[in-house]
């Protein structure tokens, strides 16, 4: 009798296993680009997904996504599906490109544009500026470690994080006082006119580096200035970044669902318009409000929940 339902749930498995393959190769078959991540292309819910939404973000402006954390049996299966072992997992014409790292370095190498059809942008060198101070330490430190560079990477967020490690041979330099600065395609775009200085706090020493292309930082506001906004007549789109389930309980009126039409539509406002995104607590709309932050074509941009909101002012 064992043996009858073990041979059951064998079957059983192999049917769900068949239809998860079959939902795999439909999506990959009806879209030129498919990413399989975590979250969705607003709200990326790990590093490596945003990393990845960051660099199609910059090539093209239509791919589809798949959010496994919202479908266990395909966020199993197309590891399966694949034979690679980790999320995210890009597609590109039916073919399988790889994760994080290897979508990384083809964007740095070119690959990825030529798997594109895009044309490679010129790799030119930023223009920056490195103080007396920051330039001795820099120095200092590579001294230590013969044989290495000195890379610095700008990422999604607007974070900027230097590493020694060994060139590879696709990165675009910079120099400025006697130091050579190693960037990636991406970082390279978004360093000009960056300014690295060093300064001594009372917390110790760091570096503090000034990035004019970084939109700024998120402002902190009150429900009742956004309320006095309203009040004042002040003109701005509305977007709720729940779930579709939780508009029952409550939602502001004109307020439209934050899904991948409303994404679209926000790509065609002009840059001046106000934006602003609201759920429970807060987590989510700043997480929205973050996304198209660092999109940097949107200068008015708030988030926030029905207790607290935060306010981004983008060039004003």
């Amino acid at each position: 009798m064992q043996d009858w339902f073990n041979e059951c749930e064998r079957g059983l498995r192999n049917t769900m296993n068949e239809q998860v393959t079959q939902q795999i190769e439909t999506v990959i078959s009806s879209n030129k680009i498919v990413l399989f991540m975590k979250g969705t292309k607003t709200q990326p819910q790990c590093g490596f997904s945003a990393s990845v939404v960051g660099i199609l973000d910059s090539l093209v402006t239509d791919y589809f996504t798949v959010n496994v954390l919202e479908h266990q049996e395909i966020r199993e299966g197309v590891k399966q599906f694949s034979q690679w072992p980790t999320i995210p997992q890009l597609y590109i014409n039916r073919e399988f490109v790889g994760g994080c790292d290897i979508v990384q370095q083809m964007f740095n190498n070119g690959e990825l544009h030529r798997a594109l059809d895009i044309t490679l942008p010129e790799a030119t060198a930023p223009q920056i500026h490195i103080s007396d101070e920051a330039a001795s330490v820099i120095k200092q430190a590579a001294e230590q470690q013969p044989g290495v560079a000195v890379h610095l990477k700008i990422g999604a967020g607007w974070d900027h994080q230097f590493d020694l490690s060994p060139a590879q041979g696709h990165e675009i330099k910079a120099e400025s006082n006697g130091v050579e600065i190693l960037f990636d395609l991406m970082s390279a775009q978004r360093a000009n006119g960056l300014e690295i200085g060093f300064t001594e706090t009372p917390q110790g020493a760091a570096f503090n580096i000034r990035n004019p292309n970084a939109p700024p930082p998120v402002k902190q506001t009150t429900p009742g200035e956004l309320r006095q906004a309203m009040d004042n007549g002040q003109k701005f789109h509305l977007f709720d970044v729940r779930e579709p389930h939780e508009l029952e309980k409550a939602r502001l009126a004109d307020s439209r669902l934050l899904d991948q039409e409303a994404a679209e539509f926000i790509e065609t406002l002009p840059e001046d318009e106000m934006l602003v995104f609201y759920c429970h607590h807060g987590h989510r709309s700043q997480s929205a409000g973050e996304y198209f932050r660092k999109q940097g074509r949107h200068r008015r941009l708030v988030a926030g929940s029905r207790q607290k909101r935060s306010e981004i002012l983008i060039g004003n």
